[in-house]
């Protein structure tokens, strides 16, 4: 019993190396074991900017080429982050089931699905016409698998941290929308690939991402009149985190592209009369409620993105980076997304080029961000003991728990 005891002081010590050395004596194993999930916002953020380059009106030559040279970047990064969060995982095993139920890092595992949901959407973008028809299939049987796991995470992590967490409406962010996050881009990866399915496939695809953007629209939703409570009866996040408001911008941004991208398509597969007996045909039904739904939201994601603007620009001058700082990319590349299909469907020259000026801030954005981020792994602002979300991780480093009397279940801003 003893020596159970004197080995599990052991392990808790080495989970949390180099908390109180000195910088000089901080070593790379030390700061792997505290690379978390919210680096898997940079692989979103890249991702996120190859589909709207993709995809952007106002095309100049060698615009294709730069967006595939950014999807090389992000699957590069992705291996990359993949290798970090595993020699993580086995340096310190039992940080991986305390990491999804944590209740600032756990929030950001939907970014590892988010992530890979992007690099299918650009695998259609930039590898259709240049591959066989294999890619067709497999991306027809990815989406599918891809839509079990994303419903899975969001049922398995809210069940945990209801649970298992007690969180603080006051402390209330956007964050918290990220567990069903995945599937908030089903929608728009559907309206990628759909094209290219098979008559019946296109048709299970349409009906499947329909259903599946519905279910996060509403859960999102959901947490939006949270985050409002907390807006007004609150404060506002620190100004390190405050670009992470931007995340609130997704959810409606995101449903808007995706369900106009669906509604453009659905006369080329639904027949006729395949509900009704009118004289209009029913894709070309279904097209006016989608476009229309999806026009409905989209000056939501609009308010939102002015809301966050001006509590960025507020504290500025007291910002410091985050991991949350690339939540300037993602989120706004859904109402970049959004602008563009609702410019197809509106067939308005003025809001392509509102597409193309968003596409162009996404890209300056995005290398503020990542010099920013380099220059903080440098530093040590970031991957470093006692700087990251896993910071109050020690106690917890057991695994499932109760946390109802836990000292997290208090104040902890993301």
């Amino acid at each position: 019993m003893r020596f159970r005891e004197k080995r599990r002081r052991e392990q808790d010590e080495g989970d949390n190396v180099g908390e109180n050395m000195p910088p000089e004596v901080v070593g790379l194993r030390d700061r792997i074991v505290h690379f978390t999930w919210p680096w898997f916002a940079a692989t979103m953020s890249t991702g996120a900017l190859a589909v709207v380059l993709g995809n952007t009106p106002n095309r100049f030559r060698g615009l294709q080429t730069i967006g595939e040279i950014v999807f090389i970047v992000d699957i590069v990064m992705f291996l990359l982050f993949n290798g970090l969060m595993a020699t993580r995982f086995i340096l310190i095993p039992r940080k991986f089931t305390a990491s999804l139920h944590h209740p600032v890092e756990g929030l950001f595992y939907g970014t590892y699905f988010v992530s890979a949901a992007l690099i299918l959407n650009c695998s259609y973008i930039y590898g259709n016409g240049k591959t066989g028809p294999w890619l067709t299939t497999a991306l027809g049987i990815c989406f599918w698998i891809y839509c079990a796991i994303a419903f899975c995470v969001g049922v398995a992590q809210y069940s945990m941290f209801f649970r298992l967490e007690r969180l603080n409406v006051t402390d209330a962010v956007p964050a918290w929308i990220f567990p069903i996050y995945p599937l908030l881009v089903v929608g728009t990866l559907a309206g990628t690939i759909l094209p290219a399915q098979p008559e019946q496939a296109s048709w299970e695809i349409f009906i499947g991402g329909i259903i599946l953007q519905g279910l996060a629209w509403v859960v999102s939703f959901l947490m939006y009149g949270i985050y409002m409570q907390r807006l007004m009866t609150g404060c506002l996040p620190s100004p390190s985190v405050r670009p992470g408001m931007y995340v609130s911008v997704g959810p409606a941004g995101y449903t808007a592209a995706g369900l106009i991208s669906l509604a453009n398509q659905a006369p080329t597969f639904i027949p006729a009369n395949f509900w009704t007996n009118n004289a209009i045909p029913d894709g070309d039904v279904i097209r006016i409620m989608g476009i229309m739904s999806g026009l409905f939201i989209i000056l939501f994601a609009y308010w939102f993105f002015a809301i966050t603007t001006v509590a960025v620009l507020a504290g500025v001058r007291k910002m410091s980076f985050s991991l949350n700082w690339w939540a300037f990319i993602f989120p706004n590349a859904g109402l970049t997304l959004a602008t563009i299909q609702a410019a197809k469907a509106l067939k308005s020259d003025v809001l392509n080029g509102v597409a193309s000026a968003l596409t162009i801030l996404l890209v300056i954005m995005w290398v503020v961000t990542a010099i920013a981020c380099i220059r903080a792994v440098y530093l040590g602002d970031v991957m470093w003991p006692g700087k990251d979300e896993d910071k109050t991780m020690k106690e917890m480093a057991w695994g499932w728990k109760d946390m109802r009397k836990s000292p997290h279940a208090q104040k902890i801003e993301p």
